[in-house]
């Protein structure tokens, strides 16, 4: 049964839809996107369309090789739809695959599941601290994109213990300033090899009650911002997904899922200033 909407809200998601159904066109395999599409095709009784995004949710799980996701998804389609054949099919395919292949679990996203490294504070206590330092630098050192000396010239270190007045720049827009490394090439990387969806900050319409809901100090230290949500995921626009101290500090505030979203760093910037005031 579809739950019955206000005007605001069916807007809201038919923008929702507008906007996420650009990015699946360049990113098809991005199934986060897929998932927000798939929830708001739900909530407008789009019945059709909603399965359609799970069955590209599910074959985005097939090309990131992780079929035991895949699977989950297809056995939810058969569960309203035991009969439908492209997901007996599917189903019938990956048998056959796993049989050659071992099949792993599904694996967290690329820099969540690093060993975090520790710093030690005035107390001696070891504080996790982890603001995805050695990850950026194996992306843009290890791969040659920029040199050792450049990264250290470039890399900002945060002070966790004073209150932040104005939002600190991502590493990639101090590359990009510095005439080091361009942005677009630097965003390409970051999505190539992270996997999630690019967002076009500066056209997306944020929700801005839900963005002052999160901590100010945590925004405009890690330069991220929670922008929309969908069901019991919170969307975050951020420059470095790699940073899992801004992903454990969103987390703290929340009971929702935390997903990462690639963003302009400039357009990040100007928003979270926006929302903020600063």
């Amino acid at each position: 049964m579809v739950a019955v909407l206000t005007d605001e809200e069916e807007t809201q998601l038919r923008t929702t839809i507008e906007m996420f159904e650009v990015i699946v066109q360049s990113q098809p395999n991005d199934f986060q996107s897929w998932e927000i599409l798939k929830e708001a095709y739900s909530k407008l009784g789009k019945e059709k369309e909603a399965i359609n995004a799970s069955k590209r949710i599910a074959e985005a799980y097939i090309q990131l090789g992780q079929l035991s996701s895949a699977i989950l998804e297809y056995e939810t389609i058969l569960q309203r739809y035991p009969d439908d054949p492209d997901v007996i099919k599917a189903l019938s395919d990956i048998e056959r695959q796993a049989s050659s292949t071992l099949d792993h679990l599904p694996q967290a996203p690329v820099g969540m599941i690093e060993e975090k490294p520790s710093k030690v504070t005035t107390s001696g206590k070891k504080e996790e601290v982890d603001d995805g330092k050695e990850l950026m630098y194996k992306l843009f050192v290890d791969s040659k994109i920029i040199s050792p000396g450049d990264f250290q010239l470039c890399w900002q270190e945060v002070d966790l213990h004073s209150n932040p007045s104005k939002v600190n720049e991502p590493f990639i827009q101090i590359l990009a300033d510095r005439n080091i490394a361009p942005i677009e090439k630097s965003l390409a990387v970051l999505c190539e090899k992270t996997r999630y969806g690019f967002i076009p900050f500066d056209r997306y319409d944020v929700d801005i009650e839900l963005a002052r809901s999160f901590p100010k100090e945590t925004c405009l230290r890690w330069c991220v911002l929670p922008f929309d949500k969908m069901s019991k995921a919170v969307m975050v626009g951020t420059a470095n997904p790699f940073n899992m101290q801004s992903y454990k500090e969103l987390s703290n505030a929340t009971s929702c899922r935390i997903m990462w979203y690639i963003c302009h760093p400039e357009h990040l910037i100007r928003v979270i200033k926006k929302v903020f005031k600063v």
